[in-house]
């Protein structure tokens, strides 16, 4: 009996100097695999939750528009942006014109957020019977957080078509001549929630110009700005300063100030300004009213959007 209880415990000695080790390092393993990987969980989720999250700056203005020219903010994903512009005549007809309101031009258009950062737009304007078609596009977009970008840029251009009838149908007359051309990049930051400014270089290219001594090519550099005064107004204003090319006898440099009101789904906006044209190759080359003169126009534009898709169902 003896013999058999040593035999078997030498037996046993025997195999856990074999596979001791084993034993043990799968025990510890099975033992303490568990609360190591629920501790690493933890600590990946808090720095996950301690890392600064990238947010993007909206609201910048209350219009994809500043009053004449485009402003950095765009048209959400998927929604249709109707807008009707008035301009009107010179307020110093007085009453018996009265004040610029019997000589009133419009144009009707439609925007459409293609994605948060593309817009395609077309309108028609009775100022010159004037076609006009946009694309809208953002490379980089303000934002706080992780990645922060401190300006947004955008990118705009645009093609217009004058189909006012030919003044003389005895000569030649091409299609392309009916053609202008305008490229434009807008560069700007919200500051903070009352205070928004952007810079906008622009050039504008007139296949036809009316004498040979007008340039094709017209450079300029614009200004606008949004003044929150309110939870649903603000102020607007906005300036383009021609640099080279305008015939300095009857061109003038475009100026607007308006007032923004929100009213649900509508943005109204009442302004004065010395153009009357609703396009940038229309304001910025076609804008005949000296404003020192008391040469400035009462207009309007209102904004109605339509959610036409949303992503956010698919």
């Amino acid at each position: 009996m003896n013999f058999m209880l040593n035999h078997s415990i030498k037996n046993a000695l025997r195999f856990l100097k074999k596979k001791g080790s084993i034993i043990i390092l799968s025990f510890l393993f099975f033992n303490f695999y568990p609360y190591n990987l629920l501790y690493a969980q933890d600590d990946l989720l808090s720095e996950l939750e301690d890392k600064p999250k990238k947010e993007y700056v909206k609201n910048a203005f209350k219009s994809s528009r500043v009053i004449n020219g485009q402003s950095m903010e765009f048209i959400a994903h998927g929604v249709l942006d109707f807008r009707i512009l008035h301009r009107f005549g010179s307020v110093r007809g007085g009453a018996y014109e009265l004040f610029g309101l019997d000589q009133a031009s419009m144009r009707l258009g439609f925007d459409y957020g293609v994605t948060k950062n593309l817009t395609l737009g077309f309108g028609r304007s009775t100022f010159n019977k004037e076609y006009d078609f946009l694309v809208k596009y953002r490379p980089m977009w303000q934002s706080k957080g992780l990645h922060a970008r401190p300006f947004s840029i955008i990118l705009v251009s645009g093609m217009t078509i004058n189909s006012v009838k030919w003044a003389d149908k005895t000569r030649k007359n091409y299609f392309s001549s009916r053609l202008g051309y305008y490229f434009q990049m807008i560069i700007g930051r919200k500051f903070n929630e009352r205070f928004t400014l952007q810079l906008m270089p622009t050039m504008v290219h007139r296949n036809l110009v009316a004498l040979t001594s007008d340039h094709n090519d017209i450079y300029s550099i614009g200004l606008g700005t949004r003044v929150k005064v309110s939870k649903r107004m603000a102020i607007v204003f906005e300036y383009f300063y021609i640099i080279n090319g305008r015939p300095k006898s009857f061109v003038y440099n475009p100026i607007a100030i308006g007032i923004d009101i929100e009213t649900g789904g509508h943005v109204f906006q009442l302004h004065f300004s010395n153009s009357r044209g609703m396009n940038e190759k229309a304001f910025i080359t076609e804008t005949t009213n000296n404003p020192f003169k008391g040469n400035i126009s009462l207009g309007f534009n209102l904004s109605r959007v339509f959610t036409i898709h949303n992503p956010k169902r698919f």
